[in-house]
């Protein structure tokens, strides 16, 4: 049966024939016995040295934390002028193996971006994952035509969904064998990415952390999203964004197959009325408000933890959950568009200082020539901000002595004394 393709949320369609459903959990039943067995025995080891062992927050670098996915086949003619306007610096762009037939499109389109630092997400299909000396020739295509202008390749996608053509955790493991043999047999320079497991699945996760194959990350993706919780605050099993993040990243230094390095390389919320461009439920979908707040909150509340080296929204132009709208003969830039602008202009190549949270009041401290805070609040708490310039959300100034704040993010900059 083939795995088709959504082009409205770009993504592979949902698995309808239950036949094939059971056929594919029989071919991997005993892959998902080693799986158990992994999370048996190494969980509680990993949740143990979470609650014990500090973690060392490395000096993050804000110039390259904020990053966005764009698409070849989403406006080309459109995306640079949008990319300059945001003053995005970190892209990723996808190469679909089931596009590989046409890769010289992705590589052309690529090299309008060679002065931005590139991630190439290598998106898997049935073919390459079952058929490994296709699935190498492949990967030394890709690593050739798109070598000039990045070294950061990641390998495979949301890995845990079965849509996306792998049926197991030991067959990503010996598909990014494949990659990570070549890059020690051919390209020693590269820098792979794995396990790119989405949502807050570590089961799945710890079986590509621990295990028998000879392979290892360079910096380990996770496509956390939160969005079927809310707002990115919420919680999961006691855990807030913050805190699965201290998780995974105990689980990486435990790890003798990754670096604990973070990248999480997609993550967005999808958008209420936009059917069929949105890739849930409308029960999941939020409006345009709730969408630009989250998009803030969100990289901001990871930035705090100190161990995500990058945070790539997905994407730039999707009218179900990106920041532009295409939709129509002419582009509409929705709200997060603007609030990631004014994010990018008011945080990029500062430096990160404090993070306070009393009650639901949450507080970020900046430091550059200029002092920067950043704060929202859950419910409406009153501020002063005398001797402070107010930029809201989407980039309007204003001049008060106090505000009242909400849900959107408001940042305080200090005025230059005289």
């Amino acid at each position: 049966m083939p795995l088709r393709w959504d082009s409205y949320s770009d993504q592979p369609e949902m698995i309808h024939d239950k036949a094939y459903k059971w056929k594919i959990y029989r071919s991997v039943i005993w892959d998902f016995f080693k799986m158990l067995g992994t999370n048996l025995v190494m969980f509680p080891i990993t949740f143990i040295f979470y609650l014990i062992v500090p973690t060392v927050k490395p000096r993050l670098d804000t110039s390259k934390f904020f990053g966005l996915s764009i698409n070849q086949d989403k406006n080309p003619q459109d995306t640079r002028q949008l990319i300059d306007d945001l003053q995005v610096n970190n892209l990723l762009i996808r190469m679909p193996l089931h596009d590989i037939e046409n890769i010289q499109n992705y590589v052309n389109f690529a090299q309008e971006y060679a002065d931005k630092d590139l991630l190439i997400n290598i998106l898997q299909d049935r073919r390459h994952v079952t058929d490994l000396a296709m699935l190498r020739q492949s990967l030394e295509q890709i690593f050739e035509q798109f070598g000039s202008l990045t070294k950061r390749f990641q390998m495979g996608n949301a890995i845990n969904r079965k849509k996306w053509a792998i049926f197991s955790m030991d067959e990503y493991l010996r598909v990014f064998r494949v990659a990570y043999t070549l890059k020690k047999e051919k390209y020693p320079e590269l820098i792979l990415l794995g396990s790119s497991v989405i949502d807050f699945e570590y089961y799945f996760t710890l079986r590509t952390l621990f295990n028998g194959y000879r392979l290892r990350y360079d910096q380990f993706s996770s496509l956390l999203y939160v969005d079927r919780r809310g707002n990115p605050e919420n919680t999961q099993l006691a855990l807030d964004i913050r805190k699965k993040l201290y998780l995974l990243h105990a689980m990486t230094r435990l790890s003798p197959k990754s670096k604990p390095e973070i990248v999480i390389t997609e993550t967005n919320w999808p958008i209420k009325n936009t059917h069929p461009y949105a890739p849930t439920s409308e029960t999941e979908c939020i409006d345009l408000d709730d969408h630009a707040n989250y998009l803030v909150r969100y990289y901001l509340l990871v930035l705090t933890t100190g161990v995500v080296k990058n945070v790539y929204w997905h994407q730039l132009i999707a009218p179900g959950y990106g920041l532009v709208d295409n939709r129509g003969d002419s582009l509409i830039k929705y709200p997060a568009y603007y609030a990631f602008k004014t994010l990018l202009a008011q945080i990029q190549n500062k430096q990160f200082v404090k993070f306070e949270q009393i009650g639901d009041l949450y507080r970020l401290h900046f430091q550059a020539e200029k002092k920067v805070e950043v704060c929202w609040a859950l419910s409406p708490t009153t501020i002063n901000t005398a001797e402070k310039q107010i930029i809201l959300r989407d980039g309007q100034e204003q001049t008060k002595t106090e505000i009242q704040l909400g849900e959107s993010p408001v940042y305080l900059i200090e005025k230059e004394t005289v």
